[in-house]
């Protein structure tokens, strides 16, 4: 494998694309990746674990043999419970060693599923069923972290496809006065239960049994995405696109052995298994893992800087939200001189956050841009050029990401001029090679006029004179909410089963913390009556996911519609917009107007109108904590 790259503008890009990709590196599935490093990186540590995040706990450390060993363990025992190489193992887990174990094992065992562990029982279900999961790995039941086992239990029998279930018993990290819970149950219906260890033990962990040649183009992983429809789409990842985006990720990055990446995103999320994880597994560094629970854990980000000293971190991955959270944690006498780059990702990152934290830290933040359907990442400010604040950064190495004007028949007709808006769309090793269920395909691809296909990201964006992109909002209606996808769907579902709910529509509102939260308005059946107050009630239990209950529902007389009768989203971001900045100036106690609109280089832009011109600058102070674009007009 080639060392790292240096990227400071588009022509040091371009240069580097001259040579051919296969050039760069010479491994062509996950688990050539992990035996190659294993050879070279033996006894260095591949993952530090601390169960529950705490600067002053033991580590648990996994060296890079050991790490190849169990995940060769685990591949063995997949195959000898039944798993074939296009068979599915799901997981359903938190932030563990065996969860990687389980990921890059089932890569070479069959294919491996991820599933958000913090989804409502009927939507893992969903999921499960949609995969065609054989075997899935989960937690077994444990007094001191109870709820995931009987989710998993609770819908596991409707489950067709299911035949075994392997428990992780994680009592094993925590004190040693909890005891180790066994399952009451062997079987659950016709699925076998078994204990994850128990049958990893069983098996060789130098060599995988079951003679699978892995082809670079074989389906490595399957991940859940947020889509514009109710159900899930399953976006699968060839061992191709996986291999390339941990050489991308190592090489811009300049990870190596001695460099610690801290991991705090959870492992159901592309971010997480490949920024924190693949890419440092190919290059020998090491991957710190804060808590079963990451960010989301209590104590995680209280000691974040302690968390830093002492692991000396040299690097870490997270959403705007917790950088918000972070300026409210002093680093104090802690010593991050250690700290080369933080990474943004996931929704846009406020500029008053972005400039208080660099201020406060002297940490420099690298903002991007990717999605699951591109594998993980596929545009980055770069780390040795001119980091612009607000823009998404440039296209990373051998990867075509193109701003398009479409024509009337939803083809490619042109590229966009420089500063002028138009569809995102990208090309090349990273982008995944389709959706599982054939209909999710219908609106994803788009075609130039050499009939080449393009990945539709739905987003909006223009590119700046020196290939800089700036995104200008989202063609899709997604509400993103610190980094978390929210479809608006399940929203105005759930709302519409209210029995005086004629029509709901659900988009999001700027939030000075979350980026966006949800809102909604709604319009009722004739003649029948509820309140704004009894509707928030009804949703906090009708809408499956806690992050999408919107916070605020205003019931409305009409919605706007299009000509062809369709709701009319734009308008309500625009109302949303202009409801929430004039209530946080009147708050603040500056008088002004607000009004939102389109605009053709950022897609929404708020017009503040103040009273007082003497309020410019408190008026500054307060907006800049919003991502949404706003203009101050005296």
């Amino acid at each position: 494998m080639s060392g790292s790259l240096l990227i400071r503008n588009l022509r040091d890009i371009q240069a580097l694309e001259s040579a051919p990709l296969s050039s760069r590196y010479s491994v062509s599935n996950t688990y050539e990746l992990l035996t190659q490093s294993a050879r070279k990186f033996a006894d260095l540590a591949a993952l530090v674990f601390l169960p529950q995040g705490l600067a002053d706990e033991p580590a648990y450390t996994v060296s890079y043999a050991g790490l190849f060993a169990r995940t060769t363990q685990a591949a063995n025992a997949f195959s000898r419970l039944g798993i074939g190489q296009d068979e599915v193992i799901a997981f359903v887990l938190p932030n563990l060693p065996e969860t990687h174990y389980t990921i890059w094992g089932g890569e070479a065992a069959g294919i491996v599923a991820a599933v958000n562990p913090l989804l409502e029982p009927r939507q893992i279900l969903e999921i499960l069923v949609a995969v065609k999961a054989k075997l899935l790995v989960t937690l077994g039941p444990d007094p001191g972290a109870p709820g995931l086992w009987e989710k998993v239990k609770a819908i596991a029998g409707e489950v067709p496809s299911l035949k075994v279930i392997l428990q992780i018993d994680i009592t094993k990290y925590f004190a040693p006065s909890r005891k180790p819970q066994s399952s009451a149950e062997s079987r659950i219906g016709s699925i076998e239960v078994l204990n994850f260890d128990v049958e990893l033990d069983r098996e060789p962990g130098d060599r995988l049994s079951n003679g699978r040649a892995i082809r670079p183009e074989d389906v490595a992983s399957m991940f859940h995405t947020g889509g514009t429809t109710g159900a899930p789409k399953i976006a699968p990842h060839t061992h191709a696109n996986e291999v390339f985006m941990a050489w991308s990720l190592s090489s811009i990055l300049d990870m190596a052995p001695g460099k610690t990446f801290l991991c705090g995103l959870p492992l159901f999320h592309v971010n997480a298994v490949l920024v924190t994880g693949l890419a440092e597994f190919m290059s020998g560094a090491t991957v710190l893992m804060a808590g079963v629970q990451g960010y989301r854990s209590s104590k995680v980000l209280p000691g974040f800087w302690k968390l830093v000293e002492r692991f000396r971190v040299n690097y870490f991955s997270a959403v705007p939200t917790i950088y918000a959270r972070l300026l409210d944690v002093p680093a104090g006498d802690a010593d991050i001189s250690c700290l080369v780059y933080a990474i943004c990702g996931a929704a846009p990152m406020p500029i008053d956050v972005f400039r208080k934290f660099e201020a406060l830290t002297g940490v420099k933040i690298l903002e991007g841009y990717g999605m699951t359907e591109g594998t993980c990442a596929s545009v980055i400010n770069p780390p040795g050029g001119e980091r612009r604040i607000g823009s998404i950064g440039l296209p990373m190495p051998y990867q075509q990401v193109k701003l398009v004007i479409l024509g009337a028949d939803g083809t490619i007709e042109r590229e966009a001029s420089t500063g002028e808006i138009g569809v995102v769309v990208m090309h090349g090793p990273q982008v995944f090679p389709g959706y599982l269920r054939a209909h999710d395909n219908e609106s994803a691809w788009i075609t130039d006029t050499e009939r080449r296909k393009w990945l539709n990201t739905g987003d909006l964006g223009r590119m700046d004179e020196d290939g800089y992109i700036w995104l200008a909002g989202r063609a899709k209606d997604l509400i993103i909410r610190g980094g978390h996808n929210i479809d608006p769907q399940i929203i105005e579902d759930a709302l519409c089963r209210h029995p005086a709910v004629a029509f709901a529509a659900a988009v999001g509102q700027p939030d000075a913390y979350a980026g966006e939260i949800p809102v909604c308005y709604v319009v009722l059946r004739e003649g029948m009556k509820t309140t704004e107050a009894e509707l928030i009630a009804f949703a906090k239990t009708a809408v499956p996911e806690r992050a999408a209950a919107p916070a605020r529902i205003s019931i409305v007389d009409t919605l706007p519609v299009t000509a062809v009768g369709k709701i009319f989203k734009p308008a309500l971001r625009y109302r949303a917009t202009e409801d929430v900045l004039s209530a946080v100036l009147r708050n603040n106690g500056i008088a002004a107007k607000v009004t939102a609109g389109a605009d053709p280089r950022h897609g929404t832009v708020a017009k503040i109108h103040l009273q007082e011109r003497a309020q410019l600058e408190a008026a500054r102070e307060i907006l800049g904590r919003f991502t949404v674009h706003w203009e101050l007009e005296s």
